[in-house]
């Protein structure tokens, strides 16, 4: 029995501070002892970029990034992500919510990647609350750059659990 494959994405705007933690912690999960099953990616705000890693074929997904959920800055958050369904929607609703993939949420791709059919049944976002966004600048928050190792922890942790193989279940 195969190991599941599980990609883990780095999301994120490196030039507005906070914004660019999941694309730190892709870049620290470089140095840590994952599965040979998983893969790690920074997509940075390319949306699209996003969906084309995805058709590589993976079991499972776990997306890294700068979440806002008024929460402490520095919060590391382990959310289930719901995917909007486009497919029932009118045309004019799908065009609205997947026009410009270059310059797109996370959320937007996801819906992209499900669209399309490559978007797997198990995805999580490692999100972090952060302190700065908005103001051009290079560089993390002190609190949300001691976030990054605890973030890096869990996805290891995460990633490890979801690449063991499925268990065969006798009767």
């Amino acid at each position: 029995m195969t190991a599941p494959r599980v990609l883990v994405v780095g999301v994120g705007n490196v030039l507005h501070g906070d914004d660019g933690f999941g694309v730190e912690v892709a870049r620290r999960l470089a140095d840590r002892a994952l599965p040979p099953t998983v893969s790690v990616a920074e997509t940075g705000i390319g949306g699209i970029h996003l969906v084309h890693e995805l058709m590589a074929g993976y079991d499972a997904l776990v997306v890294v990034d700068a979440v806002d959920r008024d929460r402490p800055p520095g919060t590391v958050m382990v959310i289930e992500a719901d995917v909007i369904d486009v497919d029932p929607l009118p045309v004019e609703e799908r065009h609205d919510l997947l026009a410009d993939m270059h310059l797109a949420t996370p959320e937007r791709a996801l819906m992209v990647a499900k669209a399309v059919g490559v978007l797997p049944d198990r995805t999580i976002m490692i999100g972090c609350q952060p302190a700065e966004i908005q103001t051009l600048g290079i560089g993390l928050t002190s609190v949300v750059e001691e976030a990054v190792d605890t973030a890096a922890t869990e996805i290891e942790r995460l990633v490890w659990e979801l690449s063991a193989p499925a268990r065969k279940v006798d009767p």
